[in-house]
């Protein structure tokens, strides 16, 4: 097959009519792909007035246009209505999927209605065809998995298999996607949107081929790519600790937080520390298909047993921000426990970071007796890791009242318990970055209310200047350059290799010369696009709040100015209303 650089060839399922057509979206150049085609496609087929459960609202997995081209451009987009906020949201994740799109023929697939019982989509260059899995509810992600992999099994090398665990099934607002099995679509809770649909999970079969550009050109780009990629050191950091190497210089900066943000700095962070889980912990190293760097990092985490067995050996992948919101942010100080935790997470299909977060949440209201062992039924302390363990479960069930308002988020539980001064939430639960004002506004109103929407953490740290201006040009234009790389699915990781022209004579080497003349004007359009997606689906941008906690933090650079931090946010929303023309 042969790529159309004019078009975008989208599979749309209609599980309410069990039927699939393929779709032919136009205007390539303007949309790319990735980020820009998730975003023309719910402005096409979503419905802004329903709610984020109503079925007929698209789950769109997007690639982009040079997907299976060169290295590290292997990342997803999953675009869906939020079940945590309601509103127009994506989250990313790379593993197989990416090629496994690709090599089925797709530039995206599009999910609508429901089906009538709980199934699993199988998709192949050639097929389509829902699968009844019943025997399936309940399953751990872990289970699952081992279930669809039995679909399309002559196609193993090229296939992907994305599942829900019991949160998604329940609608937990933070229930991610896993993607095979290291990956994942974590935020804004994809893995209830695609538990709306009685979906446990699809398997792309990337059983199909396509043409690589002829000629010299193509050649020494992808050549030029490839040695920039693995010969100039950019991607050491990512391939020998990994992001965990972040921990001990946050740590140091005071910015790690700790212990629900009360603190930002604590003298055993060694025992959490990049260096301790590389010595400790670590198994082996992995990689998403199409890239050479290996960032994955898997640890093996041994657990006792005084029956059947004595030991059981688990494979648990971890990050820097995994390690944060289920080691730091709790108090825990063993590698092992957060490991635990983590493999516990990724069996009930919980976004690590919004729960690590809410259990952090609900410890300090514990400590202050805002919330009893009547709430919590276990205690949960700062430091034990059991009754983090076991509240785990307890989100994903919906074990009592409390637990069910925390599984649709810190704010939503403090809102009805108390405790809403410290509770971590920036548009969702935060991410591990106690830098300053500036990631705090960043990620209190961004797109995604992530810490991926602009660098605003490294705008903190490499910024001593209170330089308002500054700061919104900043995000403004960090957002935009993101955007570009989000539309083609390419790896953050390599933003620093392929940068704005270095994507035009990629995309133009690639045969897709219209969209990189286009790539400035295309940029603008998809970033007011997505903004104005969100304000259309709820977003209120004069109703932000960035809670007490925040102004409390004690950085590097001494106690947040709260003045500062405040103009920063008040002329981010101006922005983003100008932009959007929303909030009039």
């Amino acid at each position: 097959m042969k790529m159309d650089p004019n078009f975008s060839r989208v599979l749309h399922v209609d599980l309410d009519a069990g039927k699939s057509e393929v779709l032919k979206i136009e205007d390539r150049h303007m949309h790319i792909g990735g980020s820009g085609l998730a975003a023309v496609l719910y402005e096409k087929y979503g419905i802004d007035d329903a709610p984020a459960d109503d079925p007929r609202q698209p789950l769109i997995f997007a690639v982009g246009p040079l997907t299976g081209f060169y290295p590290l451009m292997s990342k997803v987009v999953c675009g869906f209505r939020s079940p945590y906020t309601g509103q127009w949201s994506e989250s990313h994740a790379g593993g197989r999927l990416a090629l496994s799109i690709r090599f089925a023929g797709y530039d995206a697939l599009m999910i609508t209605g429901k089906a009538n019982q709980l199934s699993a989509l199988v998709i192949g260059s050639r097929s389509c065809e829902v699968e009844k899995v019943p025997y399936l509810r309940g399953k751990d992600v872990f289970a699952t998995g081992k279930f669809l992999r039995r679909f399309g099994k002559k196609n193993s090398g090229h296939r992907s298999a994305i599942r829900i665990g019991q949160a998604g099934e329940r609608g937990v607002a933070f229930a991610c996607i896993n993607v095979d099995s290291f990956r994942h679509f974590g935020r804004m809770g994809s893995g209830a949107a695609m538990g709306f649909k009685n979906l446990k999970g699809i398997v792309v079969s990337g059983d199909g081929s396509f043409d690589l550009p002829e000629g010299k050109a193509y050649a020494d780009m992808m050549k030029d790519i490839y040695e920039d990629i693995t010969e100039t050191g950019k991607m050491k950091k990512y391939h020998d600790l990994g992001t965990p190497q972040n921990l001990i210089p946050l740590n140091e900066l005071k910015a790690l937080p700790w212990n629900n943000l009360q603190k930002t700095y604590d003298e055993r962070v060694e025992n959490i520390s990049g260096e301790t889980f590389a010595k400790q912990l670590l198994l082996r190293q992995v990689a998403c298909a199409g890239c050479p760097v290996g960032c994955i990092h898997i640890g093996l985490l041994r657990q006792q047993f005084a029956s059947e067995h004595e030991f059981l050996y688990k494979q648990v992948s971890y990050d820097y921000e995994p390690i944060f919101a289920q080691g730091s942010m709790l108090g825990i100080t063993s590698a092992a426990d957060v490991l635990a935790l983590l493999d516990e997470t990724e069996k009930l299909g919980l976004d690590c970071m919004s729960a690590g977060v809410a259990l952090a949440w609900a410890a300090e209201a514990f400590e202050k007796g805002i919330i009893t062992k009547e709430e919590t039924i276990v205690d949960l302390k700062f430091g034990e890791m059991k009754g983090f363990h076991e509240g785990l479960k307890f989100i994903a069930s919906g074990e009592n009242a409390f637990y069910q308002a925390l599984s649709r988020g810190s704010m939503a539980a403090a809102k009805l318990y108390g405790g809403e001064d410290f509770a971590c939430v920036l548009g969702q639960e935060m991410a591990g970055y106690a830098t300053g004002e500036v990631f705090f506004v960043a990620s209190a109103y961004g797109f995604r209310h992530s810490h991926l929407d602009t660098g605003g953490y490294a705008f903190d740290q490499s910024n001593t200047e209170k330089n308002v201006d500054k700061a919104i040009e900043f995000m403004l234009e960090d957002e935009r350059g993101r955007i570009y790389i989000n539309s083609m699915m390419g790896c953050l990781f390599a933003r620093g290799t392929y940068g704005p022209e270095k994507l035009k004579e990629a995309l133009t080497a690639a045969g897709f010369g219209n969209i990189a003349d286009n790539l400035e004007e295309a940029g603008q359009y998809i970033q007011k696009l997505r903004w104005q997606l969100k304000c259309r689906t709820g977003f209120d941008v004069d109703a932000v709040n960035i809670p007490k906690r925040y102004s409390e933090v004690v950085t590097w650079k001494g106690k947040i100015d709260t003045g500062y931090m405040n103009e920063v946010a008040k002329r981010y929303a101006a922005a983003i209303k100008e932009m959007a023309q929303c909030g009039e």
